[in-house]
């Protein structure tokens, strides 16, 4: 079977951010970089006899070459149909015996394949070198090539009957231009039909080798064992060079796209590019827009389209900060007559917080939600590596969530005001429409 999937749109933006403190006291991480130049982070705990590892590369769509749009994905996806000689069936049958599952990750930055196993000694040990071999000797059949391709164009052909997945491409299109982050993921039928086997190889050797990978580690193994598994993990990569950094998106000019579509609502989205993970304003947006759009039903945006028009059932916004700039985003469904109506709502309340930013009651109850709830808890070892993962690739401080807390309760209403005057210009929105109006 291929690699299963986790989808991270939002990821990124929320996942630090919903530890529970007793979760953050708990966690002692420990980094370091291998002989081969991979960089470790690691996390010891040995409440659960399970062993959770994740290896990530800047393998995203947005690596994409000019004219293979869909070569990352497709050689993320083939990494385990057939390695090191066994088929994927094989593989598939080896990992079971052993109680072992693999899964994987893929979005616009990273490609990132995990293991979870026992940590049982017979049973680490096997599946380590199964694991070991889809990072290392992927074999790339000719067969299972065209056989993938096949599939990922019927995807592709398939997901063009969402519109919500016509809008998403065609604001990512609207919002970076000729940048890499306009890629769409999944790529392009016409071009996947193009790629060989030789191109997936290229890639393969260039994106997923030792210097370009983040190892994470989360469970009942000990710093020794940890750093055994590293060297083991990385020794077998290539040695090509850290890939070059992105280049940084140029805001987008205003443009409103209108897509006809069939279906019974329009999807609405509205956004600008944002800010990369690193950021200094990341806390500013973050709390402001939990007030904005990010609050569910004590946000504005749910107040003023929801409650007081009934335009939708729901409204939201979000910054999905990346490696560059990643986008803000506002979004909506509404009928299809009441669509300009429901935009100039949600646009004139987008415009209004930027002048205003949210009140001092808003922005308290805000900080008072996000620091005293964290919701969302940690409760697995796959949660925690998620999180390790997020703080090696994108080089996160290793206290990041020891000072979380501190960083939103110092955020007030001018911080908030500023940040959002800086990174969102109201008068040079990205604005796509589908399934109302004639396309234009």
């Amino acid at each position: 079977m291929p690699i299963k999937r986790v989808s991270l749109k939002r990821f990124l933006g929320v996942l630090l951010l919903s530890l529970p403190l007793s979760a953050q006291a708990a966690l002692t991480l420990q980094h370091w970089q291998t002989a081969q130049g991979a960089r470790v982070i690691f996390v010891e705990s040995h409440e659960l006899p399970m062993l959770d590892i994740a290896v990530d590369f800047p393998a995203g769509s947005a690596r994409d070459p000019a004219g293979k749009a869909g070569l990352g994905q497709l050689t993320h996806g083939l990494l385990d149909q057939g390695a090191g000689g066994l088929s994927d069936t094989v593989i598939a049958h080896r990992l079971a015996d052993v109680g072992a599952e693999l899964s994987g990750r893929f979005d616009r930055d990273r490609a990132g394949v995990t293991l979870r196993t026992l940590s049982s000694a017979a049973e680490k040990d096997k599946a380590l070198a199964l694991f070991a071999r889809v990072l290392q000797q992927p074999d790339f059949p000719q067969a299972v090539v065209q056989r993938e391709k096949q599939r990922l164009i019927s995807s592709i052909r398939e997901a063009e009957a969402d519109p919500g997945n016509v809008a998403s491409k065609a604001f990512y299109r609207a919002l970076y231009g000729t940048h890499p982050y306009a890629h769409d993921e999944a790529g392009d039928p016409a071009a996947i039909a193009k790629l060989t086997r030789r191109d997936l190889q290229a890639f393969y050797r260039t994106h997923y080798s030792a210097p370009n990978a983040v190892i994470s580690l989360m469970g009942d193994i000990t710093r020794a064992e940890a750093e055994a598994i590293a060297v083991r993990l990385s020794a077998g990569l290539s040695r090509a060079a850290v890939v070059p950094a992105l280049p940084r998106p140029e805001p987008a000019a205003a443009s409103d796209t209108r897509i006809a579509h069939p279906s019974t609502q329009s999807h609405v989205l509205v956004g600008a590019v944002g800010v990369a993970r690193n950021d200094p304003d990341f806390f500013p947006l973050f709390v402001g827009n939990y007030v904005l759009g990010g609050g569910g039903f004590d946000s504005q945006l749910m107040r003023e389209v929801r409650d007081k028009r009934g335009y939708a059932y729901s409204a939201y916004s979000y910054f999905l900060p990346m490696m560059e700039a990643g986008p803000f985003q506002l979004g909506l469904q509404t009928k299809l007559e009441q669509t300009d109506d429901a935009l100039k709502v949600a646009q004139a309340t987008l415009r209004q917080f930027i002048a205003d930013g949210p009140s001092e009651a808003e922005l308290t109850q805000a900080k008072s939600n996000l620091t005293g709830g964290f919701p969302l808890r940690i409760d697995s070892n796959r949660k925690i590596l998620d999180y390790l993962s997020v703080i090696g690739f994108y080089k996160l401080p290793l206290d990041y969530l020891d000072t979380w807390v501190d960083q939103v309760n110092a955020v007030d209403v001018a911080a908030v005001k500023q940040a959002f005057s800086r990174r969102i210009d109201p008068d040079r929105l990205v604005t796509v429409v589908v399934g109302a109006g004639r396309a234009r």
